[in-house]
């Protein structure tokens, strides 16, 4: 059964991009929709009626709305039937995911929105944190002996891990170089042709640490919640 999909988010390289990878690995169609337009008001406006007061969102045949990114995740996996029967395997599965989102914090702000000093500082003190968090990342699909944490095809506890891997580079390089397994995972990911598609046509994030853009449609545009 085909559904209709609208995905709901911000001018960011945050939340959402989990959702994106998942649903072009799928080969899922969906439509990507900034708030303001899906809306019509500026977020401020419907934040306060928008459940758990946060995006992004997965608007199912207009009428059903499906919040936060692991619960998104979970129905992209199932919608595609690559969902994880084996329950130990799920539970495992769903560590990974749980703790690989647990670097959003402070990773994607800092990388989406700070500055200058700001920017360094928090750089620097949440750089322990990733290494740590790394090398459980890296002992994890070492233990496993397989291409991806859970199969040799990814599924999506590997897209949430590989977003937030991919946006360290551009926190400080040098981090992901000290864990040449995770390296690989990344270039396994990127290996997939519907993957490698949509990382090369996605809208570049620049200026980082300067006054970080988006850039849509060959426009930058500053990251944020609000229209521009």
């Amino acid at each position: 059964m085909k559904h209709k999909l609208e995905l709901i988010y911000f001018k960011m390289r945050a939340l959402a991009e989990a959702p994106r990878l998942l649903f072009h690995y799928t080969k899922i169609k969906y439509d990507d929709v900034m708030s303001w337009d899906y809306y019509g008001k500026e977020w401020s406006e419907v934040k306060p009626n928008i459940p758990f007061k946060q995006l992004p969102m997965l608007v199912v045949d207009k009428k059903h709305k499906i919040c936060q990114s692991m619960a998104i995740m979970t129905f992209i996996e199932n919608l595609a039937g690559i969902d994880i029967t084996d329950p130990i395997l799920n539970a495992k599965a769903n560590a990974i995911m749980q703790s690989s989102q647990e670097l959003f914090m402070p990773l994607n702000p800092t990388v989406n929105f700070a500055t200058g000093e700001k920017f360094i500082k928090k750089r620097d003190d949440m750089m322990s944190f990733l290494i740590s968090r790394f090398e459980d990342l890296e002992k994890a699909i070492k233990e496993n002996d397989q291409k991806f944490f859970i199969y040799d095809e990814p599924r999506a506890c590997d897209f949430v891990t590989f977003h937030h891997l991919d946006l360290s580079k551009m926190l400080e390089p040098s981090i992901i170089k000290k864990f040449p397994r995770l390296e690989k995972f990344l270039e396994d990911i990127m290996s997939i042709d519907s993957v490698r598609s949509y990382l090369e046509n996605r809208p570049e994030l620049i200026d980082v640490s300067v006054e970080p853009k988006l850039v849509i449609d060959g426009v930058p545009h500053l990251t944020g919640v609000k229209k521009t």
